[in-house]
């Protein structure tokens, strides 16, 4: 553990002030000096990371029809990735910590790209499900392992939030790239380069990292948690399965059994760690006031932002009759407007602090949802989706910055990377239930109009209950999103000049 500025010897010599920090560069921050390179790295990697939860949507019908995957078992090829990231990723958290985060992150970015070249090749759907769960473990070292490059890295605050408004607009405009990206690559070239194309993107990465990024890990006590690492990825795979299962109802008994086992094992597992000498997550990390506001923004802004995109590329492709090409451009204003947004959002947190673009993010995203809902089967798309794309985008930018920031304020360098982990999984997570549930209420909504409408009969009363199954889903979003608005407002206590004292005071 660092000694206390009272523990250290006195020094005659001059205190030598890195003019970019508000404090001396210390050894804790050796990769300060080279802190816009390594941010690159860490974009591009996340970026990888990311875009893998949505690529495969618009190239999966072509997937399906080659490999010979059944409509039942298809949703396993988006299903299998979310499961072994979301479920793993606290145990990758603290790998990264105590194993070093340079050496996680190399490590993972080489296992993902190996998992993708398996899955690229697939003869079968189990091969690609196997493939996609392989990239899944392997993306659960890597996001916290970058994000707590990143954390330990920028300790200014103003450099802070400039590179969390990058992070911020990768991390929600991904979902968005990843649509645009898998078009291409499925129309012009093959579905199976949504998975081949991460190994350049590795490469790359990992060929800047190895000379670039300085290796940091913490101190102390860095044994594992076993017992907790299990429980929490028990916990979260069978509440992210049980909710994957709820599109088969939500009364069935699988789906009970699942959901109802892995909230126990998860209440098991936060009882482990309150016991624990040396736990995976530590519970001040989520039950500070202001970090648990933000991630429960995280998990909400998961769910609209992975949800919503799947049901806009089906409306694209099924009733505006798109190719997967321009189904993905059609996409791209959410992520225009996303990072738009993130440099206004950088900003205020700086001048006014957190709380307010993190009250007011909520709202925005939340009204272009419900402008979406308000599309109809004979909509077009500048005047019908493109406003709505773009309110959404706007919004997701205002809020992804100051909640990535906030979810980690305060935390000791000892925990950043189970703090990243604690962040990136509540994304994942609320991505994965955000998209059962969706898919259950698109499911119900679909039915209920076929039996309002009784005597429509053909492709016309087909494609009418469709769309309302989307418009459906939209407003849900909508509404599953703005319960940010309040929970900002009541928890968020963290004032602007906070955000640098906080984190210089928590990083030695």
């Amino acid at each position: 553990m660092t000694s206390s500025p009272s523990d250290a010897p006195v020094s005659t010599e001059p205190a030598q002030l890195d003019p970019d920090l508000d404090t001396p560069d210390h050894q804790d921050n050796p990769n300060h000096r080279r802190r816009w390179l390594v941010l690159t790295i860490v974009a591009l990697a996340q970026l990888m990371v990311v875009l893998d939860a949505t690529i495969v949507s618009i190239a999966l019908p072509d997937a399906q029809a080659e490999l010979g995957i059944g409509d039942g078992d298809r949703a396993w090829v988006v299903t299998s990735y979310a499961l072994a990231f979301g479920a793993l990723l606290l145990l990758g958290g603290r790998i990264a910590d105590y194993w070093g985060r340079k050496r996680s992150f190399v490590v993972g970015m080489v296992g993902f790209a190996v998992m993708s070249g398996v899955g690229g090749i697939a003869q079968n759907g189990i091969e690609l499900f196997i493939a996609r769960a392989g990239q899944g473990v392997f993306a659960a070292l890597v996001a916290p392992a970058a994000l707590a490059i990143l954390t330990t890295t920028f300790t200014r605050s103003a450099e802070r939030a400039k590179a969390f408004a990058v992070y911020g607009a990768i991390s929600g405009g991904g979902a968005a790239i990843g649509l645009l990206l898998g078009g291409a690559l499925t129309q012009y070239v093959d579905w199976r380069w949504c998975l081949l194309v991460n190994i350049p993107i590795a490469a790359i990465a990992i060929a800047a990292a190895v000379p670039v990024i300085v290796e940091t890990k913490a101190h102390g006590d860095t044994s594992y948690d076993l017992p907790g690492a299990l429980l929490v990825a028990i916990g979260l795979g069978s509440l992210v399965y049980g909710f994957t299962r709820a599109e088969h109802g939500w009364l069935e008994p699988d789906t009970l059994g699942f959901i109802i086992g892995g909230l126990a094992v998860l209440t098991a597992f936060v009882i482990v760690e309150h016991r624990s000498a040396n736990p995976l997550l530590p519970l001040s990390v989520p039950w500070d006031r202001n970090r648990g506001a933000a991630l429960i923004g995280i998990t909400l802004a998961g769910v609209a932002i992975i949800g919503s995109t799947l049901y806009l590329a089906i409306y694209l492709q099924a009733i505006l009759e798109f190719s997967p090409m321009m189904a993905g451009v059609a996409c791209l204003p959410i992520t225009v407007f996303i990072v738009l947004a993130s440099g206004l959002a950088a900003r205020l947190t700086v001048t006014v602090g957190a709380r307010i673009p993190l009250a007011i993010g909520p709202v925005v995203a939340a009204a272009g949802l419900l402008l979406l809902a308000q599309i109809d089967v004979d909509s077009s798309y500048w005047t019908g989706v493109f406003p709505g794309l773009a309110v959404f985008g706007f919004g997701m930018g205002l809020l992804m910055v100051p909640m990535q920031n906030v979810a980690l304020i305060g935390v000791p360098n000892h925990d950043a990377g189970a703090a990243s982990a604690l962040s990136s999984a509540t994304l994942q997570v609320g991505g994965a239930l955000g998209t059962a549930l969706l898919t259950t209420v698109y499911t119900s909504a679909k039915a209920d109009s076929f039996s309002a409408n009784p005597i429509t009969e053909g492709p016309t009363a087909f494609i009418a209950a469709e769309v309302a199954g989307y418009t459906t889903a939209f407003a849900w979003a909508a509404g599953l999103l703005i319960l940010a608005t309040p929970v900002a407002l009541i928890l968020v206590r963290v004032k602007k000049d906070e955000l640098q004292s906080m984190t210089a005071a928590h990083m030695g």
